[in-house]
């Protein structure tokens, strides 16, 4: 047995620096994500009916920005092994070294505890119960569950990313209607052409991180049939608040010419060359998050043009 020397058991433990910048933090937060989460609560709050106080209307958008800058904090501590093993995500914080998974933890429960606290506290319930409800469900069902377990990954869990219009608008009214249920299932039906057209070029990715996306477990040819499937389902939902009276003909004019290239692109993603280098797949990903700003930005100036 030996014992430890008079020096070694008298010397102070000393916590060890955080290499962690602020970029670090806001890196976290996925602030690319966060902005689309942001935009869209806000087309939900501004097309609703009513509105609290401007200031009051502020706070829940900073809460709502809060709120998804801890589900992605959380989703980053959690998928740490998988992001270390791509090459698209291998320079996070996390699996780069700059953050502990203790710290991005502790950071996104923060977060995430104060963002849902303070919308409830300052605006309504609903609103903040549908906060609590998408951060759950987007680290909960989404990256814990579903991501690394059926290639409808993206399907179900994209559900997470349609919630922020309903918030939006239950901020402004404190309640739902179909039309936020309408925004709710647009966005729905996007998000599995957007990331099935870049799980596409990066399937090779997927594949060495073990995450069973549509390409890696069925395959290319069966992954551009889907994206057409729900392109083609997509676009009439895009022209539905038009078609039912929601907005005006400004936006059924963008909804139809913006959905009509989407179409047109899933259509040349469905009848590409394996080897083209998938340059339609990466035109498909590209607009279709100018599909998506196209046709919620027309909402609120088609309201604010008709009055």
């Amino acid at each position: 047995m030996s014992l430890a020397t008079d020096s070694e058991t008298s010397a102070p433990l000393r916590a060890q620096p955080s290499m962690a910048g602020v970029g670090d933090y806001i890196a976290l937060m996925k602030p690319r994500v966060m902005s689309l989460v942001v935009f869209t609560a806000f087309v939900g709050y501004a097309v609703a009916p009513l509105h609290v106080h401007p200031v009051i209307g502020f706070a829940a958008l900073l809460c709502i920005a809060i709120g998804a800058g801890a589900a992605g904090a959380l989703n980053m501590w959690y998928d740490a092994d998988i992001d270390a093993r791509m090459r698209r995500t291998a320079g996070r914080p996390i699996p780069a070294g700059r953050v502990t998974p203790g710290e991005a933890l502790a950071f996104g429960i923060t977060l995430a505890t104060f963002s849902v606290v303070l919308l409830g506290l300052l605006v309504n319930v609903i609103a903040a119960g549908l906060l609590a409800f998408t951060i759950l469900f987007y680290v909960v069902i989404y990256t814990m569950w579903l991501k690394r377990s059926t290639p409808q990954n993206i399907v179900i869990g994209g559900a997470a990313g349609a919630f922020p219009p309903m918030i939006g608008w239950a901020a402004a009214t404190g309640g739902l209607a179909v039309e936020p249920i309408l925004l709710f299932l647009i966005i729905f039906f996007w998000t599995p052409p957007h990331f099935w057209a870049l799980s596409l070029y990066s399937a090779e990715d997927y594949q060495r991180a073990g995450v069973p996306m549509l390409p890696v477990v069925s395959g290319e040819r069966e992954t551009r049939r889907q994206i057409l499937v729900y392109t083609l389902i997509l676009v009439p939902l895009g022209i539905l608040p038009w078609l039912l009276g929601y907005a005006g003909l400004s936006y059924g004019i963008v909804a139809v010419a913006t959905g009509a290239v989407m179409v047109a692109m899933a259509l040349r993603v469905r009848r590409e060359a394996p080897d083209a280098g998938h340059r339609a797949s990466r035109k498909l990903f590209a607009f279709s998050i100018l599909y998506l700003f196209l046709l919620f930005a027309a909402l609120p100036v088609d309201k604010w043009v008709t009055g």
